[in-house]
């Protein structure tokens, strides 16, 4: 990721976690490597997951260890281990990279990065809700709500899922010739995924297959419909797609689904859902749970599709909109402070110390390397800085600074450090806002 990409994704993930902390959610970090049976128990033996995509290794004890590939069971491991599930409730997130052997294409990596939210110890529909508002929170916050659609669906409790997966084999068998080559392999260890077939004829079978939405118990039915209820009321747009049903074994009751049209194939860029069981198959006792995983990759590449025509004006720096965020994505600095010569360095120094100080969250970058002042002016124009601030013989004499306006037709002022720090308090802030810092 090069130094403009981190830049914008640095912006969406700021303004995404400032949401999840406004939710009251607490950070919870994870390691990269776990047991390899944490997701083999956790996650399936019979998802593509652990079948296909895991990356294991034996390390020198023979220990198999596997690069997560996913974070909610780890999320689980830990707080049980640590005795933060039993009787209690945890509102978590976590952020980081997984890993997954697939082949790559634009929004699908090997390494990509998550950010997950998790909540534990809340058997009712209020805690769906709540992660679904906070969804609906992360599309506003970054100005891509109209271009992002949820779909909901509700799988029953685990008793009423097996059955379904019972009758679903007991149809398919016979059809299993007519079936996709990945829908044949997943009747035999995960035929609930078939649902999720992209083949247009596998699709056509499924047509007069049992219906999921058949076999959902009367507490999966009341916990959907309270569900469907606040969401209504709340004015959450949505979709039921009773084919939705996730590709993990741990879900129950409500999955969840908010997927574009914008970025092609890739069009799932956050998930989650209902996992009761989980806690209890790692090891622990029934706790009740639901969470999601957002892509932030794919958010990232959203963010980048929706607002690209908003990109870098070059007369937009400081003002609170979308369109300044994205100017700010191709500028590495907003002050460039020049330096006459190598006499005056200390000086440009010691004022550049006071400017941070005085200016957090603002980007001040001093120039290295000596030359001479046109190409240093040529350097703070690269580096997308809206002012420079120019440092000589005559500045140090008098205990002044120059500044040079880079984006506009103004003319050169003459600061003192102290009222170049009013002057920048006054015209940075909305550049400092709009990026989150």
């Amino acid at each position: 990721m090069l130094p403009e990409d981190a830049r914008r994704w640095h912006y969406v993930e700021n303004r995404l976690l400032r949401v999840l902390l406004s939710y009251a959610y607490e950070e919870i970090q994870l390691p990269l490597l776990e047991a390899t049976e944490l997701f083999s128990r956790g996650v399936g033996e019979a998802t593509d997951i652990v079948e296909k995509e895991m990356y294991t290794l034996a390390d020198r004890d023979g220990e198999s260890l596997t690069l997560r590939p996913e974070g909610t069971a780890g999320c689980v491991r830990a707080l049980q281990q640590h005795g933060l599930l039993f009787n209690q409730t945890q509102r978590v997130f976590y952020t980081g990279a997984m890993f997954r052997y697939e082949r790559p294409q634009k929004g699908r990596y090997r390494q990509f990065y998550q950010i997950g939210a998790e909540a534990f110890g809340f058997a009712g529909p209020d805690v769906d809700v709540e992660l679904i508002l906070i969804g609906r929170d992360f599309w506003q916050a970054l100005g891509v709500e109209e271009h992002v659609e949820l779909e909901i669906n509700t799988l029953g409790s685990g008793t009423a899922r097996a059955e379904y997966r019972e009758a679903l084999v007991a149809y398919l068998t016979p059809l299993k010739n007519e079936l996709d080559e990945a829908s044949q392999r997943r009747l035999d260890n995960n035929p609930i995924r078939i649902l999720d077939s992209k083949d247009p004829a596998t699709q056509a079978l499924l047509s007069d297959a049992p219906k999921l939405p058949e076999f959902v118990d009367a507490e999966g039915r009341a916990h959907y419909s309270e569900l469907i209820e606040r969401l209504d009321q709340l004015g959450i747009s949505y979709r039921e797609n009773p084919g939705l049903v996730r590709g993990l074994d741990y879900y129950t009751h409500t999955v969840f689904e908010w997927i574009t049209t914008s970025l092609g194939a890739q069009g799932t860029v956050c998930a989650g859902g209902r996992f009761d069981g989980l806690v209890e198959r790692l090891g622990g006792r029934p706790t009740p749970a639901a969470g999601f995983a957002l892509g932030l990759d794919r958010v990232v590449l959203l963010y980048q599709e929706v607002h690209k025509t908003l990109h870098r004006q070059g007369n937009n720096r400081t003002e609170g909109n979308f369109a300044a965020a994205a100017d700010d994505f191709a500028a590495a600095a907003d002050v460039y402070v020049c330096v006459m010569a190598e006499a005056d360095v200390v000086w440009a120094m010691r004022v550049t110390d006071q400017l941070r100080r005085g200016l957090p969250g603002l980007r001040i970058r001093l120039h290295a390397g000596g030359g001479k002042l046109k190409s240093q002016l040529k350097r703070a124009d690269l580096s997308g800085a809206t002012w420079a601030i120019l440092i000589g013989e005559e500045e140090v004499r008098t205990s002044q600074v120059a500044v040079k306006f880079l984006r506009e037709e103004t003319a050169q002022q003459a600061f003192s450090p102290e009222a170049l720090i009013e002057f920048l308090q006054k015209h940075a802030v909305a550049a400092i806002q709009v990026r989150g810092t």
